[in-house]
């Protein structure tokens, strides 16, 4: 009777210093399990942390038990493990018990649990091992002591065989090279098409950069539609007043200037009327018609250098003069290339 009480005082002082909140049900503990009824239990186990169909040197595992519908209040005292300096099977982790489920049971009635507890362990030396027997000291919220005794269990550790009749050294292995594969080249080839793509086109717009200026590339419209352009701009009599006569002739006079260089390949901008239409004289163009333009452009200069003002009547003879000359230098140039063609 006394050793019950002196045992019932070490397993409360244990389990008051180690206790938890109030509803917790189980206190981690390593003290002497305390005697009292021995109750046989399954449930123990033993679980290697690696998946492996052998336990090999090294390999820890979880060495514990569990204990299905437990009320909840219930306390419990955990055995000591001792490493043993020689070797063996040694601890890694001490005990760690956690609630596994929780039972519904019916209202006021104290909760229902499932606990698991276990430490890890391993071994560095190959053999076969019985491990200990896990006794468990149980207090019950009716101060019942018992302890829960679970049947021990075999570890067999094992060893990477050696065939020492075959065995052949070998020296380091090289780095490993793995092969090339298309997912690993594809980025590369899609960055190479995109600055082949880029590089062509900065070479196109280079080169129409460079065309733009350049007169063999620049698509002209004939002369005769430029001119005919041109001198369309100056209908109407409203660019006939006095103060506005200067830029009508110079606008019309301007319009065949051009006209001429580009038909007649002559340098008529930067020519006077008397070198214009001197070097006129051995075109195509019909003297009658050349004789009419050429006094059209006298009268232009007195309108733009000797502020003459011309006559209504004069300034509407002016466009349709230059239309018709433009207009009749050109159908000679047809004639002379259909003539051309058909020699040929």
């Amino acid at each position: 009777m006394r050793n019950a009480l002196i045992y019932l005082a070490l397993l409360v002082t244990g389990l008051s210093l180690c206790a938890q909140e109030a509803d917790t049900l189980a206190v981690h503990d390593t003290v002497e399990v305390p005697a009292g009824r021995s109750i046989p239990m399954n449930g123990v186990f033993l679980q290697p942390l690696q998946e492996r169909d052998s336990v090999l040197i090294a390999d820890q595992l979880v060495y514990g038990f569990e204990l299905r519908q437990v009320e909840e209040g219930t306390r419990f005292a955990l055995p000591e493990w001792k490493n043993d300096e020689r070797g063996g099977v040694r601890v890694v982790s001490p005990w760690i018990v956690d609630t596994v489920k929780i039972h519904r049971t019916k209202k006021g009635m104290p909760r229902l649990m499932d606990i698991r507890g276990g430490m890890v362990i391993t071994s560095f030396d190959e053999g076969v091992y019985d491990l200990p027997q896990i006794m468990v000291g149980r207090l019950s919220k009716d101060g019942v002591i018992d302890t829960l005794v679970f049947d021990p269990m075999r570890l067999e550790v094992k060893t990477m065989p050696v065939d020492t009749a075959t065995f052949v050294p070998h020296d380091i292995k090289g780095q490993i090279r793995y092969p090339l594969t298309f997912a690993e080249v594809l980025p590369w080839l899609g960055l190479f098409w995109l600055v082949s793509l880029l590089g062509i086109l900065a070479v196109c717009l280079w080169i129409m950069h460079k065309r733009k200026d350049d007169p063999a590339f620049i698509r002209r419209d004939p002369a005769h539609i430029v001119a005919l352009r041109e001198l369309d701009k100056f209908r109407g009599n409203k660019l006939w007043v006095p103060e506005k006569q200067k830029v009508f002739y110079s606008g019309i006079t301007d319009a065949l200037r051009e006209y001429i260089s580009s038909r007649y390949g002559i340098s008529a901008m930067e020519m006077t009327t008397a070198e214009i239409f001197a070097d006129m004289k051995g075109t195509d163009a019909p003297e009658e018609l050349l004789s009419q333009v050429q006094e059209l452009f006298e009268r232009a200069d007195f309108v733009k250098f000797a502020k003459y003002v011309a006559s209504d009547e004069d300034n509407s003879t002016v466009l349709p003069l230059a239309v018709r000359f433009v207009t009749e230098t050109y159908q000679t140039e047809v004639e002379e290339e259909s003539k051309n063609g058909g020699q040929e």
